[in-house]
C-alpha cells in the first residue's frame, strides 16, 4: 500500500441540528460518508483507505456501510479521538511501513472528485506537501474585539483551504510527532507541516468541494447532489 488515504469521520456534529452525526446524514438517500468513500474507492491513485469513526461505531460502520456498500479499499476502521487531530494521528500511527504518500480528507466532503484525489497524490510526490483550495471571492476583514474592523486583508493572497491534503509519509509523520510532543493543535493538517518549516504547495480545488457542517451546508449539498445526478 504505497498511497493510503486517512478519512477522519469521528465528529459528533455539534453544529448540525437533530442530534445525528453529520457524516451519517443522507444525500439522495445515501449517507454523506458513503458518498465520500465511494470517490476514494474509484480513485486509481489511492491503494487503501483508513477510516476513523466515533468510538463504539466501528463494528456497525464496517457492517452497515463498508461491507454493505462493497468498499474494498477500506482496509482499517479505527476509533477516533477527542479532536480531529487525535483521529488523524490514529490513522498515521497505523500506517504500513511501506507507505509513501498519505492523503487526508474530511469524511464530510462528499463532492471531492477522482481527479482532485489524483492531483493531490501527484502533488505530494512532486512537492512533498500539498493542500487543495480556492481563492476567496469576497472582501475579507480582520475584526477586533467589539466587532470593529481592524483592517481589510489583501484578497489576492487569500485562499479557502479544502481537502484532500497530501504529504510524503515522513513529512506528515514528523509534523504530527512534533505537534503532539509540544501540545499543539492546528485547524488542519497542513498547519502542522508548516510549523516544521516545510512549505506546503496550494493546488486549485473546486468551489463545489464543500464541507458539510451546518444545516445550510446540508441544503446546499442536496442541490449539488441533484445536479451531479442529472449530469
Amino acid at each position: 500500500m504505497k498511497t493510503v488515504a486517512i478519512i477522519p469521520a469521528a465528529g459528533t456534529g455539534k453544529r448540525m441540528e437533530g442530534g445525528v452525526s453529520k457524516q451519517y446524514l443522507a444525500l439522495e438517500g445515501v449517507p454523506i460518508l458513503v458518498h465520500t468513500l465511494r470517490r476514494f474507492e474509484e480513485a486509481p491513485a489511492v491503494d487503501a483507505v483508513f477510516l476513523i469513526v466515533p468510538v463504539g461505531d466501528v463494528d456497525v460502520i464496517r457492517r452497515e456501510m463498508v461491507d454493505f456498500q462493497g468498499l474494498k479499499k477500506v482496509r482499517k476502521i479505527l476509533p477516533g479521538g477527542r479532536e480531529r487531530q487525535d483521529s488523524v494521528k490514529a490513522g498515521i500511527d497505523a500506517l504500513p511501513e511501506k507507505t509513501e504518500i498519505v492523503v487526508i480528507h474530511d469524511g464530510v466532503r462528499p463532492f471531492v472528485t477522482v481527479d482532485l484525489i489524483g492531483v493531490s497524490v501527484e502533488g505530494a510526490r512532486k512537492f512533498g506537501a500539498v493542500s487543495l483550495g480556492v481563492p476567496v471571492k469576497d472582501t475579507v476583514k480582520s475584526v477586533e474585539a467589539g466587532s470593529w474592523i481592524e483592517q481589510t486583508m489583501e484578497r489576492k493572497k487569500l485562499w479557502l483551504t479544502q481537502t484532500p491534503q497530501a504529504f510524503r509519509r515522513e513529512i506528515i509523520q514528523e509534523a504530527y510527532q512534533r505537534a503532539f510532543a509540544e501540545g499543539f493543535y492546528g485547524t488542519d493538517d497542513a498547519s502542522l507541516v508548516e510549523r516544521t518549516g516545510i512549505r506546503v504547495k496550494m493546488l486549485p480545488g473546486i468551489y463545489e468541494n464543500i464541507k458539510i457542517t451546518t444545516p445550510g451546508d446540508l441544503d446546499l449539498g442536496a442541490i449539488l447532489m441533484k445536479n451531479r445526478v442529472k449530469v
